[in-house]
Formats: C-alpha cells, sequence, structure tokens
C-alpha cells in the first residue's frame, strides 16, 4: 500500500518521487481537472450560486489514473502549488474522489505545500501537512464565480448593442480603460514651449563647474518659468553683465539601499526593461526554472515559487546568500546584519516567499550549461537581484552649491555626484520606465565659499552656443504604457494579482482591442469603442476603486472574514439591475451617446464642416458598427455608399508570416530567416513536448514526435500571435481543438477549430470564419447565425462549403 500524492505537473512527479522514496505514487493533475463549462448556466445566482463543475474531456484520463492509484491506497496527500490556484486544485481533486466514491469522510487526507522542488523543501513539507484551506478555496471560487457573471452576462450585451466587439472580462475591460485613457491624455496634450538656462563657469585655476539657472529677477524659477525666446534672451543679457561668486557650499552622504528580491509584478517589469521579455513569456521561462533541470542524477528546481506578492525569505536562505557574497565579493560588501524586507502592497500574502534561487551558491555561471539562453538570462536576472538585496548599499557623495550674482538677483545651482563605494551596484542597478539612469557620476570641483566664478571661454570657443546659453524645450505627452509600466501601474492600482497580468495583456492583444507597436500599447478603435460604451453604460464596473475594492474583499474571504456567496450576492444584484436596464438601449441610442462622447473617431478637425460628407455633399458623416468592426459612413446610404476608415485601425496582416521575420533580396522578393523550433514545454495530459514550428503553410505547435504510421498531432498558430509569446496553457489551449459546442437543429455536430485558412466554426461541411479570439468563447448560438450565414450564400462563396472540384481530364 503506497501513499498517493498529487502535484500540478508531470515535470515534477520524478524527481518527487525520487525525494520521497518506493512508499509514495506522485501523479499529476496536470492542473485544473474541472471547471465552469463554457456556456450558460454554470453559476445560478437563483440556487444560491450553485457552480456546476465539469472535468474537462482532456482530464478525464488523468483522473481516471488517479482514482486507480488511490484503490488500496494508505492516504491522499495533496501537493499542488502554494497559491489560491493550488488550494483550489487540491480541493476539486478531493471533491470528485468524494463524489465518485473513492474516498469517503474518514479517509485521510493532508495537504502540504512546497516553496521550491528541491529535497530538503519537499521532505519539510511532507513533515508539516495541514487541513485543505477552504478560505483560500472559496476565494478562488469566488473570483471565477465573478468572472464568469461577468462575461456570459455583458458580452451578449457587447455582441447585440456593439457589433464588431468581443467579450468583456471583469478585470481585462479596466486594464484595457488605462490603455485608452492614457491615448486620450496623448491626444489631448498640447505642448509648451520653455526654456532652460545653463552656464558653464570656471575658478581661478581653470577647473570647470556646469551649473543651471535657479533663480532670476529674484524669483525662483520652475520647469515652465521661461516660456519664450524672448525672456531668455533678456535673461542672458542681464547675465552677461554680472559677476558671480559661490554660495555656501553643501556636502552630504548619500545611501542608497537595494530592492528587495522579486514579486512576479516586478519580474515582469524587470525582464521587460532589462531582456525585452513579454509576461507570458517570463512566466514560461519562471516556470520551467521552478519546474527544474536535470543536473547530475536529479533534477533540481532553479528557483522558488513564481507566482508571489511577497518579498520575505527564508532565513536560511538569508544566511546562503550571505555566505555566498562573502566568499565571491568579500566583506565590505556584507552588512553586518541581514536586510529584512516588508511588501508595501496591502494584500501582499507575506506567507509566500518572494522569488529567489533555490540554492544562491549556484551562480549563473554553475546553472548555464543546463539552460537554454533565454532559461539562463531569466536566472541571472533572478540571481543577481537576490544577491543585491543582501549587500550593502551604495554610498554617494554629493556637494551642491548656489553661485550668486553680487545682487543676488540671478542664482545657478551646481550639483555634482560621485559614487564613493558602489556595494550592491557592483551587481546590480534597477532599471526606470521612461528615465534616466540615476547613478552617473558627475564630478564637481573642489568649490571654495565666496570665491568668484567666470563664464568660461573655452565652453564659448568649443560650441557654436555662447557660455551662459539658452536651449528650447517643449513639454511631452505621458508616454504609453508598455507592459513593464502596464503591470506596475495595475499592481499601483490593486488591480488583479501578480498571477493574472501575463493573461491580462494576452487576451487585450488577442481580442484586437489593443495592438503592441515598438514595445507600446496602442489601443485599437474597436478597444476604444469598447471602452467608450462601458463607461457610458457600466461605470461602476469599469471603475479602477471599484475594482481594486472587490479585491480587497476576495482577500477578505481568504482570511476567513467575509463569506464569499455574500459577496457574490452584493455584487450579483447590483450588476443585474445594470445588465437588465442595459438591454433597454437600441444601438442607434449607443451610436448616438459615443458619436458624443469619442470625438477622435473622426479624426482631426472635429467641427461640424469636418462631419459633412464630402462625396455626396449633403450627408452627415457618422460611426456605422458591423461585425468588421467601427467605420465611418454616410447618413444619406445606400444612396451614398461613401466610408472612411476610423483613424488608428491596424492593418489586417493577409500572409501567415510576421514581417518582421522576413527579409528582402536585390529584387525585392521576400526571403524569410530561418525559424528556429521553440520548446514549449510537455503537454499537462500528454507528457509529450510541445513545439512551434515553421511548415510551408506558417507556424504550428507539433505535440511529440511521429511513432511510426501515426502523425503527431498539430494545429495552426493563429495569425497575429507571435511565436515568442505562446505560452504553455495557450499550446495546451490550440492542441485541445476541435471544440464541440453542440448538436444543430438536424442533430450534427458543430464545431470551433482553426485550419490551413484560419479559425473556423463548421456543422455538415458548411464553414464560417471567425476570429483567433472567438475559438474559446463562442457558443452554439452564435456559431448557427454564422453558418446559417454561410450556409445562405451561393456555393462558390463558401470556404470549403462544396469541397475541392476535381480537375477535368484532358
Amino acid at each position: 500500500m503506497t501513499h498517493v500524492v498529487i502535484v500540478e505537473s508531470p515535470a515534477k512527479c520524478k524527481s518527487i518521487n525520487k525525494y520521497l522514496g518506493k512508499d509514495y505514487k506522485v501523479l499529476a493533475s496536470y492542473g485544473h481537472i474541472r471547471d465552469l463549462p463554457s456556456k450558460n448556466g454554470s453559476v445560478l445566482p437563483e440556487k444560491d450560486f450553485e457552480m456546476k463543475y465539469q472535468v474537462a474531456p482532456d482530464s478525464k484520463k488523468n483522473v481516471k489514473a488517479i482514482e486507480d492509484a488511490m484503490k488500496g491506497a494508505k492516504s491522499l496527500i495533496l501537493a499542488t502549488d502554494p497559491d489560491r490556484e493550488g488550494e483550489a486544485i487540491s480541493w476539486h481533486v478531493y471533491d470528485v474522489l468524494r463524489k465518485d466514491k473513492i474516498i469517503d469522510a474518514k479517509f485521510p487526507v493532508k495537504r502540504v505545500s512546497f516553496n521550491s522542488i528541491t529535497k530538503e523543501a519537499v521532505l519539510s513539507a511532507m513533515a508539516n501537512p495541514r487541513e485543505i484551506d477552504m478560505n483560500l478555496v472559496n476565494s478562488q471560487q469566488a473570483r471565477r464565480a465573478l468572472d464568469y457573471l461577468v462575461g456570459f452576462s455583458l458580452s451578449p450585451i457587447l455582441w447585440r448593442k456593439l457589433p464588431g466587439s468581443r467579450s468583456a472580462g471583469r478585470v481585462q475591460s479596466v486594464a484595457l480603460r488605462l490603455i485608452c485613457e492614457r491615448e486620450n491624455e496623448i491626444e489631448k496634450f498640447i505642448a509648451q514651449e520653455y526654456w532652460s538656462i545653463s552656464a558653464l563657469f570656471e575658478n581661478s585655476v581653470a577647473s570647470l563647474i556646469p551649473a543651471n539657472l535657479t533663480y532670476a529677477e529674484g524669483k525662483k524659477l520652475d520647469k515652465l518659468s521661461v516660456s519664450n525666446k524672448g525672456t531668455a534672451d533678456t535673461y542672458l543679457e542681464e547675465i552677461r553683465k554680472r559677476k558671480f561668486t559661490i554660495g555656501e557650499v553643501e556636502k552630504k552622504k548619500i545611501f542608497r539601499n537595494p530592492k528587495p528580491p522579486f514579486t512576479t509584478s516586478t519580474l515582469q517589469q524587470e525582464a521587460s526593461r532589462k531582456l525585452g521579455f513579454t509576461a507570458s513569456r517570463t512566466m514560461m521561462l519562471a516556470q520551467r526554472l521552478y519546474e527544474g533541470v536535470q543536473i547530475g542524477s536529479e533534477t533540481t528546481g532553479l528557483i522558488t515559487y513564481m507566482r508571489t506578492d511577497g518579498v520575505t525569505v527564508a532565513p536560511e536562505a538569508i544566511d546562503r546568500t550571505r555566505s555566498t557574497i562573502k566568499s565571491n565579493f568579500g566583506d565590505k560588501y556584507l552588512p553586518e546584519k541581514p536586510k529584512l524586507y516588508t511588501s508595501k502592497q496591502k494584500n501582499a500574502q507575506e506567507a509566500h516567499e518572494a522569488i529567489r534561487p533555490t540554492d544562491s551558491a549556484r551562480t549563473p555561471q554553475m546553472a548555464e550549461q543546463y539552460l537554454d539562453k533565454d532559461q539562463f538570462r531569466l536566472y541571472e536576472l533572478i540571481w543577481k537581484r537576490m544577491m543585491a538585496s543582501q549587500m550593502e548599499a551604495a554610498i554617494f557623495n554629493q556637494v551642491a552649491a548656489d553661485i550668486k550674482s553680487e545682487d543676488k538677483k540671478f542664482v545657478f545651482r551646481a550639483v555634482g555626484n560621485v559614487i564613493e563605494f558602489d556595494g550592491f551596484l557592483k551587481l546590480y542597478h534597477e532599471d526606470v520606465d521612461d528615465g534616466e539612469d540615476e547613478d552617473s557620476e558627475k564630478l564637481l570641483p573642489d568649490l571654495k565659499e565666496g570665491e568668484t566664478l567666470s563664464f568660461s571661454k573655452k565652453a564659448q570657443n568649443d560650441n557654436d552656443n555662447a557660455n551662459p546659453n539658452a536651449e528650447q524645450h517643449f513639454t511631452q505627452p505621458p508616454p504609453r504604457f508598455n507592459e513593464a509600466s502596464l503591470v506596475k501601474r495595475l499592481e499601483e492600482l490593486s488591480i488583479g494579482r501578480p498571477s493574472t497580468y501575463a493573461s491580462i495583456i494576452s487576451i487585450l492583444s488577442d481580442r484586437g482591442y489593443c495592438r503592441l507597436d515598438k514595445r507600446r500599447f496602442y489601443p485599437e478603435p474597436r478597444g476604444r469603442i469598447v471602452t467608450g460604451f462601458l463607461e457610458e453604460y457600466f461605470r461602476k464596473y469599469v471603475e479602477y476603486d471599484f475594482t481594486a475594492d472587490l479585491e480587497d474583499q476576495l482577500d477578505l474571504v481568504s482570511d476567513g472574514k467575509v463569506k464569499w456567496k455574500d459577496l457574490l450576492q452584493n455584487f450579483w444584484v447590483s450588476f443585474k439591475g445594470n445588465i437588465d436596464a442595459a438591454t433597454e438601449i437600441t444601438i442607434t441610442d449607443v451610436i448616438n451617446k459615443l458619436e458624443a462622447s469619442l470625438q477622435w473617431i473622426f479624426g482631426e478637425g472635429v467641427g461640424e464642416d469636418h462631419k459633412h460628407c464630402p462625396s455626396c455633399k449633403t450627408g452627415t458623416l457618422g460611426l456605422k458598427l458591423s461585425k468588421f468592426g467601427p467605420f465611418i459612413g454616410c447618413s444619406n446610404y445606400p444612396e451614398c455608399n461613401y466610408t472612411k476608415k476610423i483613424e488608428g485601425e491596424s492593418a489586417t496582416k493577409v500572409d501567415g508570416e510576421n514581417p518582421e521575420e522576413a527579409e528582402t533580396d536585390e529584387n525585392g522578393k521576400k526571403i524569410f530567416k530561418k525559424f528556429e523550433d521553440i520548446n514549449l514545454g510537455a503537454n499537462s495530459v500528454t507528457g509529450a513536448d510541445m513545439v512551434i514550428k515553421r511548415g510551408p503553410y506558417g507556424l504550428y505547435i507539433q505535440l511529440g514526435e511521429a511513432k511510426g504510421k501515426e502523425k503527431p498531432k498539430r494545429t495552426s498558430l493563429p495569425k497575429g500571435i507571435k511565436p515568442e509569446d505562446v505560452t504553455k496553457e495557450k499550446a495546451e489551449e490550440l492542441l485541445s481543438l476541435p471544440r464541440e459546442l453542440g448538436n444543430n437543429p438536424d442533430g450534427k455536430k458543430v464545431i470551433a477549430s482553426i485550419g490551413m485558412f484560419g479559425p473556423y466554426v463548421s456543422s455538415d461541411k458548411i464553414f464560417a470564419s471567425i476570429k483567433a479570439e472567438q475559438l474559446f468563447e463562442i457558443d452554439l448560438d452564435e456559431a448557427l447565425v454564422l453558418i446559417a450565414e454561410k450556409a445562405a450564400k451561393p456555393k462558390g462563396n463558401r470556404r470549403g462549403g462544396g469541397g475541392f472540384k476535381k480537375k477535368k481530364k484532358s
């Protein structure tokens, strides 16, 4: 008789079984074994929010393997991941085994969790089992129910009232609002002119002293005080008439402390800034480092669990880190006492450690031989951050002085910053968004109070500009979000949780609501219109404070302070009323509201003259909505068929390749670069590797290798999805296709899948194209409408409707 241990990933099974010995059998749940089906009625508010879970078809064999192993077992040990999702997965496994009568209420069941996959961590967890934390489980259930209720209630409203829109999500819609509001700020921004005045002084020994004007005519200057060239020239003329002396010299030491080790969000931010990784790619690589690599005869996890918002570190890990600092960098870089960190996030789960190496003594150079290039770069980043967090502060010597005219009407400020001791900066420096390097040295000569200075002649000889000099500037609009700054802003607003940021970002792009261009988020017109609709009719539910408060309520459920069904009831009463009210509005009402609030849709020059139709001269241009997206059209349609594309709509790629991956030869012909296969790791169901490859018809994902005459399963990669952005979860989702939606009125199956020509729904040999983001969202009713529309067209216009015609014999 054995003890059955359940983990999430098959990659962990072998190593954990080796740690535990022959009396244990370790099996994988392969993630969630059941979920809410994507159809109406999966959550029933009228029945006290009953949730109708269903074992996923792909999970049935995994559940059977667990149930078979349980026959005659001594105990069940649930060792899924140490977060809310992991707690919920453990409960689902337990609940299914109870309902299938494999175990009863008296059967010994234990819950263990470990933060890293090392022998020490696993054995320590096994020695300290606990019960399933139902508060955590219920918090996850509440979150899942909320997301379901919002998606399945709001999305149909969008489809009916806003043709061409996609589904809406509880948190994704708020993130989209952030991106759209930033675009509004940029469009409304009016640049302001301002001038800065600087001078290069020299002392009696010809040492140069750069300084900036801070007071003029006795008044302190702010950034915009000198607003035109006339004022700048007047000041320069007055400055040149005067003599300047050094006022009080200030000298002080500045200590800069290191940042704490990584949380999920700070890792995603730094990996974006330093390595150029998307949030989803960062999490995929971190998952592999956590699950471990083969080192000698054992599979060893290299980092601790990567979904965390805590910054605490186990005492033994701190000791190991300090020992490594001492041996690698010397005593002067090691503080007298360990540095301890606490999270500033009010909802942080401090029980969870920060992301760190499982063994600080394993340097990146030691691990490099076991890792691919990107895994190595991420491990190096995590290792350096952890090391730096326990190193001495950096020390700067700062010298500052005011350089004043004799009448004190004009004052320049000179500041010098010199590193006295590099401390943690010897190893690591955190990047900043859209900012300058704060640690650059700027050396000043020895400054003596009361010394008279002159304007340097050297500056005048070396530059066309005179000394002192005035320089023109213009204020800049706020920058568009990149992944790092968007994640940072979501965290600041307490929207979402660390484990959700990557999926939030990928969903927004998948739905066509925004696009990434040069690593910046640009909202598409479709996304801006959806945001405008939600702000007009569902404003409360895209408010930042409301969403953050809901996260707080979910955390209170985790702490056992709020009942999860009370939370759902309070939310649903208000939300259902809003949904019911929205069903009464007409598309005309929607268009009129959006036209009034979203003037950007008409482009520049938004006057009434600008809305006159340039074709028929009598019609008025207005917003039109269709399943293909929004556009501008004439009010005299169909007599006048003038249309105009809304500015900002990105062009659809029609070839199957990414233009960034193509070069051209001397004749202008496209030559595609060699594509290196991308291994996404083991499939959670079969254990076979999932690999992105390129074939003659574009990119595809392959599951495993051919076995004899049996070909491996393959699925095309939808257009618009970059291979480097495909996560393990996304690959498994695509490989699960085709997706059965139900039967048509004749009893024939209706499926959603993806083929050579892209995503589609089909039934009885009739195919209708859909968007990639609809593959896992479209329901039976929607699919039947599309298929009926396709069936009504002449056969020649049906893609795949009548099969291929046979060639005639010549």
